[in-house]
């Protein structure tokens, strides 16, 4: 037992209050000066197109073979592999790895030396060409979905050219990573990364086909872009490691509220906490020496709820930036004594986390195919862009809600501060007036009116957006990109997004095909692209809705407008098993159906487990400290209402309470023991069991909770021995 868990309460209060702020100091420079970022960013990062250690021809020749699809020739693997071995050992590193992202949600790594014995036995620093490009991972014991049998072991990890390297740092030394897919023996996709780099290639053949139809030649590619934000809780270390569930689970499984949690809305882009500022401070010098254009910081709605947000960049190496952002967090928050919790919902009654996927696509000449202009309604490559991204949201609005599923994920959609689990669009006033001008044959009239006024002289003049800011969304279109507001803050975002992209390059592929058929009866290209734009609009026009999507009318509305409101998980995933639902992805190469069928047993079977061990953590927790709480107070009732009988004095009180805790101990065994035999059963069945879990036992775990919160509520603080919601979200 550890001396946290070994202190009362009040003791874990005083320690998490009497801490002070971690300081660490960004280097100088040569002058003396602090560094500014510009001159550190990036310096525990090595990519070979900025090497100067590697040739300007060796480096062409790779980016031609990562253009055109082609393997690189081993001499330039060779090349690539001595310039960044000498630049990880000057800086340090003793060992390499190749750093994957099996389907666990996370990122794997098994470290080796560069550390060599040449022919004639004198130790050096190596690392070949066939250790940069090929590893071996044992792929025995990550997830497989039944797509091998457990002794067969052989997987494959293949090397990344278009993620940078990147060095970790540990107390004793540092790691050179080398970003790398990883897949079977047979070639099947057993992580984020393969599919995601499949899904943008499509996207990227069929994106750039589009504009060229649409009149603008020049492009040759596309690239889809991303910025992940990461919201987060932060507690003290004291408090974590006093509450199981927060260690077994990442949440709390009961807790009742304070009286003062986020009514007043007073901690949102509030002061930000001195010990919290000092680990964003030092986040952000983390982030930043890794590459990570970490950009935006500020306090979230939810008491101890905070947010980062980086710049934009290409969608693979912003899906590798985010997990390394999420490892970071961890590392840097113990530094200073506090805890990270990624958790959609760690507390139950407030605001939850998400990691809103800022998605767009830019092409080979800086375009935006997502940037309105000044005048929206006369920009029509722009709008029929947005028609194909509407349209593939209501075609595929199943495999989308599916992709941000999660156990995590079911406390949170729906809730008071995320979006429902219907997928639907926002668009904002601006283009759905446009829109619906051109689905009715109507002239669009634009407001003319640009400029808010405020009223003052003394303040700037404020420029009118085209579009608000719905956060009810799942899907919000906010200026120039849209945002994947529903994906889960504890999410790998390559999934969703894959499953994003696939869609919208098939309805992308479907309107090519439009646009030639039109340009060849004679049409020019601006009545092609509008008579495209109305077409796929009437067709899903359904999945556009500017509204509140808290309220119980959209919940209505969307019902009647054949919109799938699949709200838990298993109803998610069983989509998967749907004919035809997933075919799509097949016919586009992003994955084989065997990868699909892997994927469903996978996130079902990670639903029960997760669901499994939040239920017999909840038990345990129960018998291991709210009863033995509630007897000690119950021991003290006694014997108060012993001594008042004995003297002749009324002890009305003494016995109410000792009745209500007495009864509410019963319930709670009782509700205990029954889960436990029902955890206990024959479920062999997996979709079912997960339904049942769902439907029928979360309402028995939420039961146990409210019981729990009230006898929290009963029991004096000096006899409760879990830190309650008060210490964890306001003592730091």
């Amino acid at each position: 037992m550890t001396s946290e868990l070994r202190d009362s309460v009040t003791g874990l209060r005083t320690r998490a209050t009497s801490r002070t702020p971690r300081h660490f100091e960004i280097p100088k420079d040569n002058r003396g000066l602090i560094k500014k970022v510009s001159d550190y960013f990036g310096e525990l990062t090595f990519d070979f197109k900025t090497s100067e250690d590697i040739s300007d021809a060796t480096k062409k020749e790779i980016v031609q073979a990562i253009d055109n699809g082609l393997g690189i020739k081993k001499e330039h693997a060779e090349a690539v592999a001595k310039a960044v071995t000498a630049w990880a050992v000057k800086n340090g590193a003793t060992h390499f790895c190749h750093w994957f992202q099996p389907l666990t949600g996370g990122t794997a790594e098994k470290h080796d030396a560069f550390f060599q014995l040449s022919k004639d036995g004198k130790p050096i620093e190596r690392l070949s060409a066939t250790q940069l490009m090929q590893g071996e991972p044992d792929a025995s014991s990550f997830p497989n979905g039944g797509s091998r049998s457990t002794f067969e072991a052989r997987g494959y990890t293949t090397w990344d050219l278009t993620s940078p390297m990147f060095l970790i740092e540990a107390i004793n030394g540092r790691t050179l990573c080398i970003p790398t897919a990883f897949v079977s023996y047979n070639g099947d996709a057993l992580d984020i990364k393969t599919p995601l780099l499949r899904s943008i290639s499509k996207l990227s053949i069929a994106a750039t086909k589009f504009l060229q139809l649409a009149g603008h030649t020049e492009a040759t590619s596309v690239m889809v872009t991303c910025g992940a934000e990461q919201e987060y809780f932060l507690i003290d270390k004291a408090f974590y490691f006093a509450r199981p569930d927060l260690v077994m689970t990442g949440r709390t499984l009961f807790g009742a509220l304070s009286t003062r949690n986020q009514q007043l809305e007073d901690h949102y882009f509030g002061l930000i906490p001195d010990r919290v500022l000092a680990f964003m401070q030092e986040l952000d010098y983390e982030l930043h020496r890794l590459g990570i254009p970490s950009k935006t910081r500020h306090n979230e709605v939810a008491p101890g709820q905070f947010e980062m947000a980086p710049i934009f960049t290409e969608a693979n190496v912003a899906s590798d930036n985010n997990q390394m952002v999420m490892t970071t967090m961890k590392r840097v928050a113990e530094k200073h004594e506090m805890m990270i919790l990624l958790h959609e919902k760690p507390f139950a009654g407030i605001n939850g986390s998400g990691k809103h996927v800022n998605w767009s696509m830019s092409d080979n000449t800086g375009l935006n195919l997502l940037e309105p202009g000044n005048e929206p309604q006369s920009n029509l490559r722009f709008l029929a862009t947005i028609a194909m991204i509407v349209k593939a949201l209501h075609r595929h609005a199943k495999p989308l809600r599916m992709a941000i599923s999660g156990a995590g994920n079911d406390h949170r959609l729906g809730a008071n501060e995320a979006p429902p689990s219907i997928i639907s669009a926002y668009l904002g006033d601006t283009l759905g007036n446009i829109f619906h001008s051109i689905a009715t044959d109507q002239t669009f009239s634009p407001t003319q009116n640009k400029v808010i006024d405020l009223g003052t002289n003394q303040l700037a003049h404020l420029l009118k957006d085209n579009t608000d800011r719905n956060r009810t969304s799942p899907f919000a279109f906010t200026g120039n990109k849209f945002e994947f507001r529903a994906v889960g803050s504890s999410h790998a975002i390559g999934f969703p997004m894959t499953i994003l992209n696939a869609a919208v390059t098939e309805v992308m592929f479907e309107s090519n095909a439009y646009l030639e058929a039109e340009l060849l009866r004679g049409q020019s290209i601006d009545q092609s692209l509008m008579s495209l734009t109305k077409k796929l609009i009437s067709e899903s026009h359904q999945a556009i809705f500017n509204g509140d999507g808290y309220s119980k009318e959209w919940v209505e509305e969307a019902k009647k407008r054949g919109l799938p409101n699949l709200r838990t998980t298993p109803e998610a995933l069983k989509t998967m098993t749907e004919k035809g639902v997933y075919d799509f992805l097949v016919n586009l190469g992003i994955f084989q159906a065997e990868e699909i069928d892997t994927r469903y047993n996978i996130l079902l079977e990670r639903y029960i487990k997760i669901r499994q061990i939040e239920l017999e953590t909840m038990i345990d927790m129960i018998h291991q400290f709210v009863i033995p709480s509630c007897l000690e107070y119950k021991n003290v009732l006694a014997k108060v209402i012993k001594n008042q009988i004995t003297i002749g004095v009324s002890s009305q009180f003494e016995m109410d309470a000792f009745k209500k805790v007495s009864t509410k101990i019963d319930e709670i065994h009782s509700l205990s023991q029954n889960l436990h035999k029902e955890l206990a059963g024959d479920h062999s069945d997996h979709q079912k069991y997960a339904e049942k879990i769902a439907a029928e036992l979360m309402s028995v775990s939420t039961t146990m909770a409210t019981i729990c919160n009230e006898l929290e509520e009963l029991v004096p603080n000096q006899f409760y021995t879990l830190p309650k919601y008060y210490d964890m979200l306001f003592l730091r």
